[in-house]
């Protein structure tokens, strides 16, 4: 239909990075619980990894602004760092590093000042085709905790996260219908909806199954997100710490 496909336009939804924004469920409990243990990452590193959506950018925002690290963005990460602060760093899609080089010479630096490091990525660091003998061995040594594909409960809480952002107004009989005709991904959930919304706001529709199932059908069609990453098998079950465990 016509509604659609003005809709194969990016519409990047950027979330709030706030605590008190993030939705706490059972597929991203172990991650959480390793963010406050930084004395017990074996040489002071960690690594989130997960689809697109499913928290990770989150949680290291959330990190940064408890501790104070410094954040940087993997895919703009240049040249050589002079100086780090103490409170650590922080290096999201770090898998996205243009140069093998410029990631090891700044793990390198961060192991020196004696820095915390927190990094995310798509898979976990030992599964990435690493050409550098040096970068790999400490990529592989580094914790790798994963987030899972999420359950019913987030998707169904961050849907009404994003339609009262929006002022949509569904009771949650409505919401209950509409979640399984939408992405089963927290990205996918939060673009499903920003299109929709931008749907509606330019042609002054109504929000119908038919209007629905055919931005599902684009965003399926022009899926930039490599399939099967919501599947993928956990590279570390690291267990969540009880208040005994904590340091």
């Amino acid at each position: 239909m016509d509604t659609a496909r003005q809709l194969l336009l990016p519409f990047p939804d950027e979330p709030g990075y706030n605590a008190a924004d993030f939705i706490a469920a059972p597929s991203n409990q172990v991650a959480m619980a390793w963010l406050t243990r930084v004395p017990d990452w074996p040489d002071r590193r960690l690594a989130i990894w997960g689809a697109a959506g499913s928290g990770k950018t989150h949680l290291l925002r959330i990190w940064c602004a408890q501790t104070g690290a410094e954040a940087h963005a993997g895919p703009t990460l240049r040249g050589l760092p002079t100086a780090l602060t103490d409170a650590g760093l922080a290096i999201d899609d770090a898998d996205a590093v243009p140069d093998e080089t410029t990631l090891l010479h700044w793990l390198n630096t961060a192991r020196d000042f004696q820095v915390p490091v927190l990094i995310t990525s798509r898979t976990p660091p030992s599964r990435w085709q690493i050409r550098l003998p040096d970068l790999a061995s400490r990529l592989r040594a580094i914790l790798a905790v994963g987030i899972e594909p999420p359950g019913d409960a987030l998707l169904s809480a961050l849907l009404a996260h994003l339609l009262s952002d929006r002022q949509w107004r569904l009771d949650s009989r409505a919401q209950d219908r509409l979640l399984p005709l939408l992405p089963r991904s927290p990205g996918g959930l939060r673009e499903a909806v920003a299109r929709l919304d931008h749907v509606l706001m330019t042609t002054g529709g109504r929000l119908t199954q038919k209007l629905i199932e055919a931005v599902v059908t684009e965003m399926s069609t022009n899926d930039r997100e490599p399939a099967g990453e919501m599947g993928a098998s956990v590279e570390y079950h690291a267990p969540v710490p009880t208040t005994a465990q904590r340091p």
